[in-house]
């Protein structure tokens, strides 16, 4: 934005001053020698003496929406599909019936489980009846002690009989359950890969069901970045404290929107092969407006640099010896500093190397500055934004005279042509 400013400011003055000679009709004329030799008054612009401080970071990073519940429906019973109770698309809600597979075969199944465990209950009752009936003839010396160990086995093989009966039972009533097919999460539901009528295995799978609020995103945070949350949160905050935001492109030419989150995850180790840190945060997103799979933008606020310099961006100009800056001298006179960037913060520049606390810097609009120019030292209160916005109104304000000045010579210039035709 700072270049693009700074070229068409240029390019103004240069259109102003094309006008300026065609309007007098390129004739020059002397400045009176006293004029040529009273100095010119300071020139007023934003002044700031350079102090460390935090800034905060505007940076977003790409990823990857997911469904982090999303499931597969598989079937876990043999038999024929029956029925299915939804649509394809359909918003599905937990515990909902999807399909049904053969119910009857497992519930004649269960049927004859429970009869097969009445029947082990019986035969019980009757093996503890005959061990208590020999137990009472053993201490009458009425029978031997081999008989009567051999009606405590058989009371603990009916017992076991029982125990047996009773696990088919429930072995029978879980395949039943089986038969009713229950979504298992909340969310749309994708096509139906069997259509009913035909026969379905163990472990066919059935469909597809993606939760879509809450969204899930994984990415990548230089490790930089990692490092310098990782210090706020070493306060005592939590990473659930710290608020994202998910920028979605705007379909079909629209405008993007935004939805609100917060950090889940934060991760503990360097990639060696990409020097990041993984990290994930989770959305909200109620009414469906985003989807897996989509290739969005994170952005996490509150991230911050810690203690460094750093100038309004329009501050930076490009001299011969690279970037630089305007600082002022004692007599407070400007000269030419030449600086190392860092990264941009919004409207903010970070300087690496160049500038150390206590210089006092121009951050107002360079444009017309030189070395050696006196200047007014006007105070700077902190906001770049404002700054930057000042300059982009009297761009504006510059194009619109420049358009005036051209629609002028114009309309003077037509007179003039046709005088010059008709001699």
């Amino acid at each position: 934005m700072k270049k693009m400013i700074h070229s068409r400011r240029a390019s103004l003055v240069t259109l102003v001053a094309a006008l300026a000679l065609a309007a007098c009709g390129q004739e020059q004329t002397e400045a009176p020698q006293q004029g040529a030799e009273q100095e010119s008054p300071p020139h007023q612009v934003a002044v700031t003496e350079m102090a460390r401080q935090d800034i905060p970071l505007d940076k977003s990073y790409p990823s990857l929406l997911r469904s982090d519940d999303e499931v597969t429906l598989v079937a876990r019973v043999n038999g024929f599909l029956e029925e299915r109770h939804f649509e394809p698309g359909q918003l599905v809600e937990e515990g909902d019936s999807l399909y049904t597979i053969e119910p009857d075969l497992y519930q004649a199944t269960v049927n004859q489980r429970e009869a097969d465990l009445q029947s082990a209950r019986a035969e019980l009752s009757r093996a503890q009846r005959d061990a208590q009936r020999f137990e009472q003839l053993l201490s009458q010396n009425s029978v031997s002690r081999q008989q009567y160990d051999q009606a405590l086995a058989d009371q603990r093989v009916a017992q076991a009989s029982v125990a047996q009966a009773e696990a088919a039972l429930t072995s029978a009533n879980l395949d039943l359950g089986y038969s009713q097919v229950t979504a298992p999460v909340s969310g749309m539901i994708g096509l139906s890969q069997i259509n009913v009528g035909n026969l379905v295995t163990s472990g066919t799978e059935l469909a597809t069901i993606t939760p879509l609020d809450p969204l899930e995103v994984r990415f990548q945070l230089p490790q930089r970045d990692a490092f310098e949350l990782r210090r706020q949160l070493s306060d005592g905050g939590e990473a659930s404290d710290i608020r994202a935001r998910l920028s979605i492109p705007g379909v079909s030419g629209g405008s993007d929107s935004e939805l609100e989150g917060r950090l889940d995850f934060l991760g503990s180790s360097v990639d060696q092969g990409t020097s990041t840190v993984q990290a994930s945060a989770t959305f909200e997103n109620p009414e469906a407006s985003v989807l897996p799979g989509q290739f969005v933008r994170v952005r996490i606020e509150g991230l911050k640099r810690f203690d460094v310099i750093a100038v309004p961006e329009i501050a930076v100009t490009q001299g011969l010896m690279g970037p630089q800056v305007y600082v002022l001298d004692d007599e407070d006179k400007a000269r030419e500093q030449t600086v190392s960037l860092g990264e941009v913060a919004g409207p903010w520049q970070l300087i690496r190397e160049g500038l150390e606390p206590g210089d006092r810097v121009v951050v107002g609009d360079p444009a017309g500055l030189e070395p050696g120019m006196a200047i007014d030292p006007q105070s700077f209160d902190g906001n770049a934004e404002y700054i930057v916005e000042d300059v982009e109104q009297e761009e504006e304000q510059e194009q619109a005279e420049a358009a005036q000045a051209m629609e002028a010579g114009a309309a003077d210039g037509q007179p003039a042509e046709g005088e010059e035709g008709a001699q």
